[in-house]
């Protein structure tokens, strides 16, 4: 792991290398768990739409808890929210690998869920306390290793586990190492800023939890059902106007007292730029990391294991690329590697809505390649952009805004892709096609409706650009100065 900049000093150096590696433990543990499903199902006696609650309920868990965490980062201090998340997780990871049946794993994912969604905001807002505006583009590509490689490897080592061994030894496996960094974590890592008094607003927590919770539970099972499934347009319902409620509370709040999220961060045109920019980002991405998995399973033949060592050069292409990627931020600011990132996503997303059962392996490598470049110019820089200009006292707020957009624009993304994809090969399918056939044409919408969006991002990123961090300080009375329109 690449060092911080030379200015920043030793502790700091070492609170972030803490962080990033707890960090990285946590977002591994998301993807090391899809790869089970098939194994979990046979072996717990459950049903394809049972098991797969073991992936909703980490996210609508991942979604209930994020928006907490603006408030918890500026209430508690660092070793105190480090402890709770990490303490957190280790508890979820033992309970999940001594489960004796489907119940109890499901539990514990919720609370290794609840454990991960504090992490990567902690993580984000100590940088942008800790580092300067002027080197924080490589600090944040760091963050960026951790973001993609976790991922990228999740599902190699579950398939290399899965091979030999019980399921219970993927988190076996995570165990130990999260206790490593809790224990070292709770030797060596100090506070970082000092906690205000605020008090919590009851009524707002489960206004979130329901419209966050509902919004990421309806998108996800959008491709199950549509909207005529009432799993589908109840929590629909129910969490549309719960974060109706929600963002009109938080508004009030802002001006009487302290909101648990804090919506005076999209006062920074570059902040809410930012956010659209990802979040179009991760909806057209979602192309790849759903849809091509699938694409690689049940049209080419390979298994999980052949599936994740197909996919892991891209993860690691995008760790290599993404402390160079930073560097550069910081010396070309984000557009002129934002556009070529978003124009590469959008190519590699209209190549993939061409593909068929024949096209080479080695082609389908490259273009998987070729799109995880794009990806890790497009990540750090936007992250760092949308993030920079905000004061001190919104920090935690906008890591908070910024993370929960992401679960919810990926439930999105998920849901009509796949709805596209399923609904396009019954079509051809009425229509006579032969069920490969079929499912390739739903493939080819998808992947093509993905790059429509993707073009959306495209257009975006010409308008993203590095502006000034403000000099003001964090408190409340201060922070209600923060309307001014401009960058």
């Amino acid at each position: 792991m690449t060092t911080a900049p030379d200015t920043l000093a030793q502790r700091d150096r070492a609170v972030i290398v803490i962080l990033l590696i707890s960090t990285f433990v946590v977002i591994l543990n998301e993807t090391i768990m899809n790869v089970a499903l098939p194994r979990l199902m046979v072996d717990l006696s459950v049903s394809a739409s049972t098991a797969q609650w073991l992936a909703t309920a980490f996210m609508l868990t991942m979604a209930t808890v994020i928006p907490v965490t603006g408030f918890l980062l500026q209430r508690l201090s660092t070793r105190t929210v480090f402890l709770l998340a990490m303490t957190l997780f280790s508890v979820g990871t033992g309970l999940a690998a001594l489960s004796p049946g489907f119940e109890p794993l499901l539990l514990a994912r919720v609370v290794q869920a609840s454990g991960t969604a504090i992490m990567l905001p902690l993580l984000i807002t100590t940088v942008l306390t800790l580092v300067p505006e002027r080197t924080r583009g490589a600090v944040m590509g760091q963050i960026s290793i951790v973001i993609s490689v976790a991922p990228a490897i999740g599902p190699t080592i579950s398939g290399l586990i899965l091979q030999a061994l019980s399921w219970r030894a993927m988190f076996l496996f995570v165990l130990p190492i999260a206790l490593l960094a809790l224990a070292y974590g709770a030797r060596t890592l100090r506070n970082v800023g000092t906690p205000r008094r605020l008090s919590l607003d009851l009524l707002s927590v489960p206004l979130s939890a329901l419209g966050f919770g509902g919004l990421v539970y309806a998108l996800s099972r959008f491709g199950q059902g549509g909207l005529s499934d009432p799993a589908v347009s109840v929590p629909l319902a129910v969490g549309s106007v719960s974060l109706a409620l929600f963002l009109w509370r938080q508004l009030r709040l802002t001006r009487t007292g302290e909101p648990l999220l804090d919506l005076r961060a999209f006062r920074f045109p570059m902040f809410s730029l930012g956010v659209g920019l990802m979040v179009i980002a991760m909806m057209a991405l979602f192309g790849a990391v759903i849809l091509l998995p699938l694409y690689l399973q049940n049209l080419r033949g390979l298994n999980t294991l052949q599936t994740g060592l197909l996919l892991l050069p891209g993860g690691l292409l995008m760790g290599l690329c993404a402390p160079t990627v930073g560097r550069l931020y910081d010396r070309v600011g984000p557009r002129p590697l934002v556009v070529p990132g978003a124009v590469l996503m959008a190519l590699v997303l209209l190549a993939l809505g061409r593909i068929d059962t024949a096209t080479p392996v080695w082609a389908l490598l490259a273009l998987h390649l070729t799109l995880s470049a794009g990806m890790a110019l497009l990540f750090t820089p936007v992250f760092t952009s949308a993030l920079g200009p905000l004061p001190p006292g919104l920090y935690s707020h906008g890591s908070a805004i910024l993370s929960t957009l992401q679960q919810v624009a990926g439930a999105a993304g998920t849901a009509l892709l796949v709805t596209l994809m399923a609904g396009r090969a019954a079509t051809l399918s009425a229509q006579g096609s032969a069920p490969v056939a079929a499912q390739v044409g739903g493939l080819h919408l998808a992947f093509t409706v993905s790059a429509v969006i993707a073009a959306v991002a495209v257009v975006l990123s010409l308008f993203l650009k590095r502006a000034p961090q403000p000099q003001h300080a964090s408190d409340t009375n201060e922070l209600q100065s923060l309307a001014q329109p401009g960058d």
